[in-house]
């Protein structure tokens, strides 16, 4: 049986949910035994568990989310029609008027949107900027013979900067490259909402207008990855001067209005558990990407979703611009953010969006980039308490190429919240787990990598731990007593 105690502060206060439940779904709880087992047998890669293998999964916040009554609801009036279903016409209309976009085209997912949208505008030779890309955004760039080029403020890269915004592009960077390149070279700009790739940090408004003037002066067009746009319309709201009295949805359009189409992973703030969309303002690439969509996805109308995720997509992405819901969507990053502050746990400040991300260098400084301290982490929490985290860090963003590994200035572990998921209690055992792990942090050994593909290599590489270092010359085994074993805690010998 489990042991759990409490690791709260006194003057920390979880933030109460807005709402009730009514289905409960049963978390396995793997032993160490079974644990240790599933690591072997997965290659220390946690993509490679099995959801019975996991006790808080906190891999992802991506189509991990609750849905709520009205979303389930809304799903039992699906209306399957291969071409014009209604669900398409309620979809269409929630989107037209959230974003102002006035061709909106559904996808399965983000990266379908990606697909899309970058193999339509996108040569070998082309350069694409981003304030960073995150990874399936990366590769789609890479597929199509461009060059990725990530222009975040230098912020971005100092975990304990307190800056507001560190999801900020660097215009002044991003200007020198569209004098020195122009319209030739950049099919298009790209900003992410939030940055996912630098702890989930946020874009001012302020910056996104500098950004559109530029981009409006160079003829580029501004595309944004909206697919965490309300978590970062709430921090415009939060921290920026003059947009406190405003709403999510307005907030939302004056961000819309300065760009000229998006993409959509709906599996984030559209509440879903499949679903996504590209939008434009452009009629002739609308028309090119609805030809290309037939081809991949489905008809326009539907997209490779049925009609009833529409119809539920549609609700959710309602349902993430209120204000109770945000409150307590970022406040339980913050709580967990201040649980781990109080037992000294490094991790990127100020807490993201959706979720914490460990600063693993620091976590594990006797690792080098090399013994690739990220999965090292990853590996350890798993196998401390059965929680699930991914890396965000060099096996992430560095390529396979020849041999030739490229040096992240991030090594990240990301604790990605669900959304309308997990309760403070299973936050409090998070952390419980985590500061474990710190405490013995300088017995943890590093990892090496066996198996790489040569894309999107975290999703399926193989590692194994590095052998421990021999003793030195002379050296006697310490004395110290072994630990009793704990139920969910203990670690082999």
């Amino acid at each position: 049986m489990s042991v759990h105690v409490s690791v709260r502060p006194r003057e920390v206060r979880a933030p109460p949910e807005p709402y009730k439940v009514k289905v409960v779904e049963a978390i396995p709880d793997p032993s160490l035994e079974q644990r240790e087992a599933a690591l072997v047998r997965g290659g220390f890669n946690l993509f490679n568990l099995t959801s019975d293998e996991v006790h808080i999964d906190l891999l992802t916040d991506s189509g991990t989310s609750a849905m709520s009554d009205r979303q389930w609801s809304a799903m039992m009036v699906g209306d399957e029609s291969y071409a014009g279903s209604r669900n398409f016409a309620r979809f269409e209309a929630t989107v037209q008027t959230l974003t102002g976009f006035p061709h909106v085209i559904p996808t399965h997912q983000g990266r379908a949107a990606e697909n899309l949208l970058f193999s339509t505008l996108v040569r070998a030779g082309h350069i694409v900027p981003n304030n960073m890309h995150f990874d399936t955004t990366r590769t789609h760039v890479l597929r199509n013979g461009a060059t990725p080029v990530n222009l975040v403020v230098r912020a971005a890269y100092d975990c304990d900067d307190p800056a507001p915004f560190k999801g900020n592009v660097d215009v002044d960077r991003l200007e020198r490259l569209l004098d020195g390149e122009g319209r030739g070279k950049v099919p298009l700009v790209m900003v992410t909402l939030t940055n996912n790739t630098g702890g989930g940090q946020p874009v001012s408004l302020r910056n996104l207008e500098e950004v559109s003037t530029v981009c409006r002066a160079a003829s580029v067009p501004l595309y944004l990855d909206m697919c965490r746009w309300a978590e970062n319309a709430y921090f415009i709201r939060e921290r920026e001067r003059g947009q406190g009295s405003r709403s999510i949805r307005e907030i939302g359009r004056s961000i819309f209005d300065l760009a000229e189409g998006a993409t959509m992973s709906a599996k984030k703030d559209g509440l879903v558990n499949i679903g996504g969309f590209l939008v434009t303002r452009d009629a002739a690439l609308a028309d090119k990407l609805r030809e290309a969509l037939i081809v991949f996805e489905g008809f326009p109308t539907y997209g490779g979703l049925a009609r009833r995720d529409l119809e539920a997509m549609a609700v959710g992405l309602e349902e993430a611009t209120e204000l109770p819901y945000l409150e307590h969507r970022i406040g339980q990053v913050r709580y967990l953010a201040a649980l781990l502050d109080a037992e000294g746990i490094p991790f990127m400040r100020p807490p993201g969006g959706h979720g914490i991300y460990l600063d693993a260098r620091r976590f594990l400084p006797h690792l080098g980039r090399k013994e690739l301290p990220g999965q090292a982490l990853v590996v350890e929490i798993y196998r401390e308490g059965g929680v699930r985290t991914v890396e965000v860090g060099g096996i992430m963003f560095g390529d396979a190429d020849g041999g030739t590994e490229i040096s992240e200035p991030l090594e990240l572990v990301r604790l990605a919240i669900p959304r309308r998921v997990y309760s403070a209690s299973h936050l409090e055992f998070v952390a419980e787990v985590i500061a474990k792990v710190h405490r013995r942090r300088n017995e943890i050994r590093g990892m090496r990598m066996v198996h790489a593909p040569e894309h999107l290599r975290h999703f399926t590489a193989r590692f194994e731990p590095l052998a421990p270092p021999a003793p030195a010359e002379g050296a006697v085994a310490s004395a110290r007593p072994r630990r009793a074993a704990r139920s969910r805690g203990s670690r082999p010998a």
